[in-house]
């Protein structure tokens, strides 16, 4: 007798080996129409896949993340079962997921259209509502090689030739169509109901840019049709907030070819700038952190005792003198430890925390650069705090609220907290690593936050904590960082004096929690869409006359406005009132002064807000005091 248990604890007994999907039937038929896959002893199978021990088994179905995945993953499928029925000389490579959807990059004669892209999504859909069984097969490496190059399917081919020749291939049919994939699937084309192909772009063949440029395909896929509208609505909230839009309109910033992945900032741009690093800055004074500030080339020997040159020399800038090589600090940790070993250090000075606002560049490839969100030179607020392993846990925990009330200053509330752990490429020995992996762990539960585990996505010198705040529009960012990192400081040679006068080498922690500036800024303008909370907007206050009679006391207006610490000018030009109201209301201030007559006999403003409402006139210290209440956020750390 077969015994399956089920995730409510309940067994079923079968006489014979039995599939998920028959499993699935036996407990409804509901159950059975749903059953999109089975995690089977916790490996995901296919609906056909047979149990023949006994096994703990989950039914996977539309509500699961898993499921969803699988959708996703069909219908990258589907998509390059479609293209070859449209276009059978096309070759097809791979069709990963993605977040949200799927890619497909497929090699063509020409490029795909718009009219393509159509054809293609309304070929899926037919393909679709045709419900063809997805069915596994399995061949030899060799065979499979010759039936793909017999395809005149020569990618997937060397695809399949990389694996090694003792492995077997699975292969996934459905109608005419068959592909590589170790799946699983779902069971039918029926099932993928909800997709949609969203651009076409570039891509190079296994990512190298030395191999040739393929057509890579974008898609999403969900389960409902709500679910894909809503987040199509949220894509076109994005479009309308696209920082590199906003910083032209709103002349903060631009970016050009002579200098790639690099920003220029105007002044309106470096003043917003300039809001977060003071705010920061206070951070750091409030919470026990010396500013510091050091080089930004270092010798190449340094970066090879770090670690760096060997693990990261790929992403770094280089440069020669005087026959040495040297290099431009992708990060600031290392320089951070040399002021560390500046002199001798006892016990009784940890935990030590220096922080710096450290410019680093990294030689990101030009086809990842996206506006300031993803650059070659950046600024970080990085801390790096020496500590005993005792210090580690509290302060974690006093980090991760730090953080928390940052973050809230900020206008982000939700928070997203995961922790990567050691990847393929480190340093260190496993047993640091366990235990450095082990005091994050036990600091996020002593925080009370819930967390997800990535596992191999560490740094290459130390696990770390990854804080994901949500925007305004529901999108996930990854700024916070904590990392804990027993390995850095013994190579750089960090020492500390302890209690028993023995020497022993600190433990290093790694935090940023805005990370790069850029990217900080950039998030800021899509979060409020341009229009920045009063403390962060680089122009707060606009004063507008009405007239010409009116421009003394409008400029006297804005003078005792900047006396009291705020941002504002005067528009004291001869255009028309309404004019210079819509033309600033572009510009997403948050206050507009009007400046009649009236309100200069009475020595008043009349004051509008950016979203248009009229808060009839006030004293100018009536409004300079709602301003103070206003801009309190930002006022202190």
């Amino acid at each position: 007798m077969l015994n399956i248990k089920l995730p409510d604890g309940s067994v079923r007994q079968f006489a014979q080996a039995v599939t998920v999907a028959e499993v699935a039937a036996s407990i409804g038929p509901g159950l059975a129409k749903a059953a999109l896959a089975g995690r089977v002893d916790g490996r995901l199978v296919d609906t056909s896949f047979r149990i023949g021990t006994d096994a703990e088994l989950a039914i996977v179905t539309e509500r699961d993340k898993d499921g969803l995945a699988l959708i996703r993953h069909s219908t990258a499928h589907l998509l390059a079962y479609a293209v070859k029925t449209l276009f059978p000389d096309a070759q097809v490579t791979i069709g990963p997921v993605i977040e949200n959807g799927f890619y497909y990059d497929f090699a063509y004669k020409r490029p795909f259209t718009p009219e393509d892209l159509a054809a293609i999504e309304k070929k899926m859909s037919e393909l679709a509502k045709k419900d063809y069984p997805v069915t596994r097969e399995v061949m030899s490496r060799d065979q499979a090689v010759a039936m793909f190059k017999g395809m005149g399917e020569h990618y997937k081919a060397e695809i399949i030739a990389s694996i090694p020749a003792d492995q077997e291939i699975g292969l996934y049919r459905e109608g005419d169509f068959i592909d590589l994939c170790r799946g699983p699937h779902v069971p039918s084309t029926g099932k993928l109901k909800v997709f949609k192909l969203m651009k076409v772009a570039g891509a190079y063949w296994r990512g190298d840019s030395k191999n040739e440029m393929l057509q890579r395909i974008y898609g999403t896929a969900w389960a409902k049709k709500e679910e894909q509208e809503a987040h199509l609505h949220m894509l076109a909230e994005a479009e309308k907030r696209d920082h590199r839009k906003l910083a032209t309109q709103l002349d903060l910033f631009h970016m050009q070819e002579e200098a790639p992945g690099m920003v220029f900032w105007h002044p309106k741009g470096w003043t917003l700038w300039q809001q977060v690093e003071q705010y920061m800055r206070r951070v750091y004074q409030d919470n026990g952190y010396q500013e510091v500030r050091c080089p930004q080339i270092l010798d190449r020997s340094l970066w090879e005792k770090s670690g760096h040159w060997e693990n990261y020399r790929e992403n770094m800038f280089t440069t020669e003198s005087e026959k040495r090589t040297y290099a431009v600090k992708p990060m600031n940790c290392p320089g951070h430890v040399q002021i560390y070993n500046a002199g001798l250090r006892s016990y009784r000075e940890l935990p030590l925390r220096y922080g710096e606002f450290g410019a680093c560049h990294r030689n990101e490839a030009s086809g990842a650069l996206h506006g300031i969100m993803r650059i070659r030179a950046f600024t970080q607020d990085d801390g790096h705090i020496f500590c005993t392993e005792d210090q580690i846990l509290p302060e974690c925990v006093a980090y991760t609220a730090l953080l928390q009330k940052v973050y809230a200053d900020f206008g982000f509330g939700e928070i997203v907290y995961k922790l990567a752990t050691r990847p393929e490429k480190r340093v260190g020995a496993d047993e640091l690593w366990e235990k450095a992996e082990r005091a994050l762990a036990e600091s996020l539960g002593a925080s009370g936050v819930p967390y997800e585990t990535l596992p191999g996505e560490g740094a290459f010198y130390g696990p770390k904590i990854e804080y994901h705040l949500k925007d305004s529009i529901g999108r996930s960012w990854q700024c916070g960082t904590m990392q804990v990192d027993f390995s850095m400081p013994g190579r750089l040679g960090a020492e500390y004096v302890a209690e028993d006068n023995t020497r022993k080498v600190p433990v290093m922690l790694h935090r940023a929690i805005v990370g790069s500036m850029e990217r900080f800024i950039g998030i800021l303008v899509e979060h409020y869409a341009g229009a920045m909370p009063l403390w962060l907007a680089p122009l707060q206050v606009v004063a507008l006359n009405i007239s010409a009679g009116q421009a003394d006391y409008t400029a006297g207006v804005v003078e005792k406005l900047r006396r009291s610490g705020f941002r504002a000018e005067a528009d004291l030009r001869n255009e028309k009132i309404t004019y210079k109201i819509r033309e600033h209301s572009i510009q997403k201030l948050p206050y507009q002064l009007i400046i009649g007559e009236q309100e200069k006999a009475a020595s008043k403003v009349a004051v509008r807000t950016r979203s248009g409402e009229d808060l009839g006139q006030m004293t100018l210290a009536e409004f300079i005091e709602r301003l103070q209440t206003e801009a309190r956020v930002g006022s202190a750390a």
